[in-house]
């Protein structure tokens, strides 16, 4: 709903990419406005605190309802994280036939089809391009440009942090404790980098993109995870010698029997695959698909302005399609449908190393 050629939007969460969405609005307001054909406005912005320093203090708000009951604001981008309030609003928003647009990984992976379907139900989009690949365009070209394509495997990298680690690993011999102590130095790293180095950040996201490819949302708690930190220097050495590159690989893949083989692991991967020089922050993602063969996507995973402009892009979206409705992406519940990975090696990646 527009009122006076205005989109409204709100923001539940102010941190970084929350605040990264006022700086892209701002800065692109004119590009977007000629997207749109509307003037964007945004209206509340929902957080636990104040910003007194803020251009934007007077939008701020700590009452969930301010938003919920402004009938004017038809969009919600939800950078909260999380599961609770974050889950509990955007029920209430797609219930009300608001549109929710996230960059919230824990939300969609856990809850991404029930969310959909809410969305369906009541005649609004439940959009989530900025939850995997930070900047990169993922999701929407796999769901339109490639929607004649019957994508059949994923294998990426999908956490900067530890592609991060393992590259200085690589390129100065550090330890797995120095290189994640410069990672956390420049920022790249948590305090507590235990969803990265760990693996469960790739592993939500892998649960995401397979959704999106193969229709069923796999529970997240049953994906074989292993993270980086038994890797040593000497791991990533032997490698070298071999021409392959030491990497945290998420891969899924649907087998004939229609069950989904899944996981997240290090992998030697051999120099002749692309995502061999994917390195640094960087993510890549490579698709196989039945008609096109493989596409490969590559740019920064995280960071406020790259995923804001995914969050950006999904608030467009929404505006341009409102009292438009297209055909929105179900999701089937995958309980059941999880293959565990049962082989030591990948063809076309390479061996495990544990």
């Amino acid at each position: 709903m527009t009122y006076n050629n205005m989109l409204n939007i709100a923001i539940m969460g102010f941190g970084t990419v929350g605040s990264g969405i006022v700086r892209v609005v701002s800065d692109s307001y004119s590009l977007i406005k000629r997207r749109l054909g509307d003037d964007i406005n945004i209206k509340r912005i929902l957080d636990l605190r104040d910003f007194p320093d803020s251009p934007y203090s007077n939008r701020i708000t700590h009452d969930f309802n301010e938003i919920l009951n402004d009938e004017s604001i038809s969009v919600i981008a939800e950078t909260m994280g999380g599961i609770g309030a974050a889950y509990k609003f955007t029920k209430a928003l797609l219930e009300s036939g608001k549109c929710v647009v996230s960059s919230n990984k824990e939300l969609v992976a856990a809850h991404g089809a029930e969310l959909l379907e809410l969305a369906r139900a009541h005649g609004a989009r439940y959009l989530f391009e900025g939850s995997v690949g930070g900047g990169i365009p993922l999701i929407r070209p796999m769901t339109e440009s490639l929607a004649h394509d019957d994508i059949t495997e994923i294998t990426a990298i999908l956490n900067g942090t530890t592609n991060f680690i393992l590259t200085e690993m690589a390129h100065s011999g550090a330890s797995f404790a120095d290189a994640l102590a410069e990672a956390q130095k420049l920022g790249y790293a948590e305090a507590d980098p235990t969803a990265d180095v760990d693996g469960y950040d790739s592993c939500r996201k892998i649960c995401i993109l397979a959704a999106v490819a193969f229709g069923a949302l796999l529970p997240f708690p049953e994906v074989k995870c292993t993270g980086i930190r038994s890797v040593t220097p000497a791991d990533i050495a032997a490698a070298a010698e071999r021409n392959r590159a030491v990497k945290l690989i998420a891969r899924a893949k649907r087998l004939p029997d229609g069950k989904i083989e899944a996981e997240v692991a290090p992998f030697e991967v051999e120099m002749t695959n692309p995502l061999y020089a994917v390195e640094g922050v960087y993510n890549g993602v490579l698709l196989h698909g039945t008609m096109t063969g493989d596409v490969m996507f590559y740019g920064r995973g995280a960071g406020s302005l790259p995923t804001a402009s995914a969050v950006v892009s999904d608030i467009v979206d929404c505006g341009c399609k409102i009292g438009n409705q297209p055909p929105q992406t179900f999701w089937s519940d995958g309980s059941g449908l999880y293959a565990r990975p049962d082989t030591a090696s990948v063809e076309g990646l390479g061996n495990r190393l544990f």
